[in-house]
């Protein structure tokens, strides 16, 4: 397994590439988007360290916007990582409340379309491999209903309707 100290710290913040400011339009709405997010970080008794600074990184660039719980009581402790968290990696801090530090920041654009991924070209089809329109079975009306064929028998052999009563004949 690898270990922390294996790996170089990610590069500080620079001047070419400061954390991003938020507008309070932005923030509301990294806030709503944060709502449905686990968090894919956790600080735990050994702090901040090289190692939580690479995964946060890291899970930033794949994702933008995260969540990093900490498992630390003190408050204060809290909005110190925080704020190193946010100058290690240069993100923004988005919300922070107890223990839970929502972090966003945008994803580099890409220099061309050429360095775009691609997508795969699609292969030749398989027969059967998907039902056409014609093949899928109806669910109201058609000889494929819910109810089972006997019972569709029995209803159009009866004069009246399942339920219904015969005594106005």
């Amino acid at each position: 397994m690898d270990h922390p100290a294996d790996h170089p710290a990610p590069p500080l913040p620079t001047a070419e590439h400061p954390a991003p400011t938020l507008s309070p339009a932005l923030r509301r709405e990294l806030r709503a988007r944060a709502h449905a997010v686990r968090p894919v970080v956790q600080i735990g008794s050994d702090g901040l360290s090289p190692g939580v600074i690479g995964e946060t990184e890291r899970a930033l660039a794949a994702h933008e916007l995260i969540k990093v719980r900490i498992l630390d009581e003190a408050r204060l402790l809290r909005d110190e990582m925080l704020q190193a968290l946010c100058a290690a990696t240069g993100a923004a801090a988005v919300q922070h409340i107890g223990k839970t530090l929502v972090l966003w920041r945008p994803k580099p654009e890409l220099e061309s379309a050429d360095t775009r991924p691609k997508r795969r070209a699609a292969g030749p089809r398989v027969p059967g491999s998907r039902r056409s329109a014609a093949d899928t079975p109806k669910r109201r009306g058609g000889s494929l209903d819910t109810r089972s064929r006997a019972r569709q028998a029995a209803d159009r052999r009866r004069k009246t309707p399942r339920g219904g009563s015969s005594q106005g004949r």
